[in-house]
């Protein structure tokens, strides 16, 4: 038995040992919300930033949707989730883990001298690291690094070897933010201004903000190819906009939320972005 062939019998493994599960659709991605969850229009599920329990029965709002209940789980709107699933996700903070999520073969090279040793499960090219403890979510947190626990999720791949160390201090100071860095968004775009001499129409608050709104509705509608869409979206704002400096971190954070809550990670958002400045030459 594997965990790709069979999700829903190791998803019940999980929830009976005390792990939050969630199906995972094609692409190793949350599905998307219902549509009276849209736009968080319910008003989010426990512990989510929004407030007010969501009373949908159905697998939303990503992370948040993982659970322990089996009578969740096997309900009607998540078998029919699970017939679709291609893997099993976990909510690593409901469980009171910690999963550094090593991309590379460089990054793990890093974790062995820099991390204590831990659980280890490989991945496609690199390894999870599973500390015992919760702490904060942050992505790329150092090349090839994220940091999955509390508001987040990962994929489940086996249950690893080794013996489970406490979660160090070594791995809670990547999370601590630096000065000047936004959470789930690229660095600020500093592509040179228009050469036109005047003042740039696009600094024209009303502009911008009818623009960037535009595009975040149109990755919200989305129903289907989230993925393209996102990036199609992108590389529109960006064919606009990203020439004279008018975005700044706020306008790409909008962009970079409304694209997580289709269930985007965070780095396919930044993966996205750069493509799209590629792409446009910036």
């Amino acid at each position: 038995m594997t965990t790709t062939t069979y999700p829903l019998h190791t998803a019940l493994s999980l929830a009976t040992s005390g792990v939050p599960v969630l199906p995972l659709r094609r692409g190793k991605v949350p599905f998307g919300n219902c549509p009276s969850c849209a736009d968080n229009a319910c008003g989010g599920r426990p512990n989510m930033k929004t407030a007010g329990p969501c009373r949908c029965p159905g697998v939303c709002h990503a992370w948040a949707a993982a659970t322990t209940e089996t009578a969740v789980i096997v309900s009607p709107p998540w078998l029919a989730a699970w017939r679709q699933a291609v893997c099993v996700g976990y909510h690593p903070g409901g469980a009171g883990l910690t999963v550094v999520d090593l991309d590379d073969a460089a990054a793990v090279a890093w974790a062995r001298t820099a991390l204590p040793a831990t659980r280890t499960v490989p991945t496609t090219r690199g390894e999870h690291w599973i500390y015992r403890g919760a702490m904060t979510s942050r992505n790329a947190v150092r090349p090839g690094v994220d940091i999955k626990s509390t508001m987040a999720y990962a994929r489940y791949l086996g249950p690893g070897t080794g013996a489970m160390a406490n979660l160090p201090d070594a791995v809670r100071i990547l999370a601590v933010k630096r000065p000047s860095t936004l959470r789930s968004a690229p660095p600020a775009v500093t592509v040179p201004a228009g050469s036109g001499g005047g003042e740039c129409r696009h600094r024209t608050p009303a502009y911008l903000d009818r623009g960037i709104a535009m595009a975040e509705e149109r990755i919200t509608e989305a129903r289907s190819a989230v993925h393209t869409t996102v990036y199609r979206t992108f590389l529109a704002v960006l064919s606009v906009h990203g020439r004279c400096g008018c975005l700044t971190d706020a306008h790409v954070a909008r962009l970079f939320t409304a694209a997580q809550a289709k269930g985007e990670s965070p780095r396919h958002c930044t993966d996205a972005w750069a493509n799209a400045r590629t792409r446009l030459g910036l």
